[in-house]
């Protein structure tokens, strides 16, 4: 009981002392520099806010609303660092809602833990353990701790908010999220998003002033009146494969001198194959990548796609090609209530999914059958919409290929040297492995059907696999093994996209930039649809040799795709950083109306979706 009476009488130095340690842990995850003498000015002046609020406020049990507020406060920082390893950016509570989300993929969430993330919940179990051992034998006996003068605690309060104010106001303008949490400290931060949110103004850009020819100047391109392959392939069927974690890296790879995607590798060298393709989720990841595909919109900024966008009656490719013919399907492994798919689909106009309930639960990995029930399936179903005499649009979306790549061991075909085993990068290179080896047999299916020779056909990864912020050091070295060079965000962001357009297409590497973004208007111009009279912000591929691609979510706000880099701006666009997508070749730097025109852009979409009128109720489900 003496020993409790110490603690409780030093409550307000032991309390401080336990959450600057839980700080300093996430801190060195998160940031770069680490911890210093900054992050204990930022920092501590917020736990004592709440240490007062108790001391003036609990009568009686203060330790235990201590350890509450411990309690809170460790898992927020948990959460901080643990997203963090996954997303590249500090979380707040707009990820809340996703929570589900991360139980669904536990393992996923889990594999990203290190061992000693674990400590920071250490201090909370011995707060817990002590008094309930103490409670029988001292039943009955109150723990009269010594107060606090309410003087010192006034002032320590008025200390603590100026502090807090001075760490908040002088960086409430950063544009990356990241700086703006480490200059405020991570408590701060998470409080000024709250009020950020509920007190900026919208800045909502009017419909009518939404058009296609101010997306185009501000994307620096001018449309061709009479555009190159133009109805080229009208009247093909559409085959879009999303490929689930796929990397542009693994396009040619070798390990242990044997290929590691040798379909995809074959597929790349006889079509076009971009390599300067970039994947655009948000917080959504693979359903993100849907919605981007088949509306051409950007994901929005807070939450996935799937989540107020698919309230509204979504212009796009579903949509667009059944009204010129076209029968429309999706196909899925995973149970369609995931991502709120279910109203996603509605929202873009599929006309059928499917889903588990097709494929059922047989041969399991990851979240549902494999990739080989996948494709075999699909391609039954394929073939029987094919003859009933109308073209179709259809999406596969691939999955064995998840994160953190535990696949069965009876679907491993590749051995790794050594230095590769039990590792997230070996696994990875298994798993891709193993889902190009099932991505053959569906390719061999549609040339043996007849589907191929009369199919635009194009695969793109969904998102990338490995992110720079999950790799350890030694992660990161046998990238660079891997490599050749030091894997990075112009890597990380980096996916295939392979097109094949029957009469079109033949070999070739095409180093134009590109995103998820551009597929829409790409595959309406090879069908002769015109998209004149319909909002998209991607762009023909074929026709255009520039871009600018606003990214979101998996980097700070205001992060861009040029032609040359990928730019990431500091508290503004001129303390910025470009990573030169060719390391050879360098960065020319991104400049300043291309970095405040792709700003425009994403508030143009956000603006267009909002103003979208409701689904009807025919749409909803």
């Amino acid at each position: 009981m003496g020993l409790l009476i110490k603690m409780g009488n030093r409550r307000f130095l032991l309390f401080t002392l336990l959450l600057l340690f839980k700080c300093c842990l996430a801190w060195f995850v998160v940031f770069e520099d680490g911890p210093s003498w900054m992050t204990m000015l930022t920092e501590i002046p917020f736990f004592w806010l709440v240490f007062c609020l108790i001391e003036w406020f609990a009568t009686k049990r203060k330790l235990l609303y201590y350890t509450i507020a411990n309690l809170l406060f460790t898992l927020l920082y948990f959460t901080v660092l643990m997203y963090y390893k996954y997303y590249g950016i500090i979380v707040t509570y707009h990820a809340i809602s996703q929570a589900d989300k991360v139980a669904a993929v536990g393992n996923s969430t889990y594999s990203l833990m290190d061992p000693y993330y674990l400590l920071i919940f250490v201090d909370i179990i011995v707060l817990i353990v002590i008094p309930l051992s103490l409670r029988k034998k001292y039943k009955g006996i109150q723990l009269n701790l010594k107060p606090i003068s309410r003087t010192a605690l006034s002032v320590m309060f008025i200390i603590s908010v100026t502090l807090c104010y001075f760490s908040i106001w002088p960086n409430r303008a950063s544009m990356n999220e990241n700086k703006q949490a480490e200059e405020m400290g991570i408590l701060n931060y998470e409080v000024f998003t709250i009020f950020a949110d509920s007190t900026e103004d919208a800045e909502m850009v009017e419909m009518e002033d939404i058009t296609q020819p101010v997306i185009d100047t501000l994307k620096g391109i001018k449309p061709l009146p009479n555009p190159q392959y133009f109805g080229a392939n009208k009247g093909k069927n559409v085959i879009i494969l999303q490929m689930e974690s796929f990397q542009n890296f693994l396009i040619g790879l070798k390990v242990g001198g044997k290929e590691v995607t040798p379909n995809m590798n074959k597929l790349a060298k006889e079509n076009f194959h971009y390599d300067n393709f970039y994947t655009m989720v948000g917080q959504g990841t693979t359903s993100d990548a849907e919605y981007v595909v088949n509306t051409s919109l950007y994901v929005p900024k807070h939450q996935p796609a799937t989540q107020d966008n698919v309230k509204k009656a979504l212009p796009s490719l579903p949509k667009l090609m059944a009204a010129n013919g076209y029968t429309t399907a999706t196909f899925h492994t995973n149970e369609v209530q995931f991502w709120n798919r279910k109203e996603l689909y509605s929202a873009i106009g599929w006309e059928k999914y499917y889903d588990k309930s097709f494929y059922g639960d047989d041969d399991h990995v990851a979240f549902g059958a494999s990739d080989e029930v996948l494709y075999a399936k699909t391609l039954d179903e394929l073939k029987k919409i094919s003859k009933r005499g109308k073209p179709f649009y259809s999406q596969i979306i691939s999955m064995s290929s998840h994160h953190p790549y535990n696949i069965p061991e009876s679907k491993i075909r590749m051995d790794l040297p050594e230095e590769l085993k039990d590792t997230l990068v070996g696994r990875y290179i298994q798993a891709q492995n193993y889902a190009d080896y099932a991505l053959g047999a569906f390719i061999d299916g549609l040339k043996q059907s007849g589907l191929w020779d009369n199919s635009i056909v194009l695969f793109y990864g969904d998102h990338q696999g490995l992110p720079v912020y999950s790799l350890d050091s030694d992660e990161q070295e046998q990238m660079k093994n891997l490599l050749g060079h030091e894997y990075g965000y112009t890597d990380m962001f980096k996916i295939p996209l392979i097109m094949h357009a029957p009469g079109v297409t033949y070999p070739a590497l095409i180093k134009k930039t590109g995103g998820q973004i551009d597929i829409l208007p790409t595959v309406a111009n090879l069908t002769g649809i015109s998209i004149a009279n319909q909002i998209h912000f991607g762009q023909d591929l074929l026709n255009q040799s520039s871009n600018v691609l606003p990214m979101r979510h998996f980097l700070p706000s205001g992060s861009i795709v040029t032609d040359s880099e990928v730019f990431v701006p500091g508290i503004g666009f001129e303390d910025g950083t470009n990573y030169p997508l060719d390391i050879l070749a360098g960065s020319t730097g991104a400049t300043l109306p291309k970095y405040e025109n792709a700003l425009e852009l994403l508030n143009l979409s956000d603006s267009y979706v909002k103003q979208l009128p409701d689904k009807a109720p025919a749409e909803k489900e």
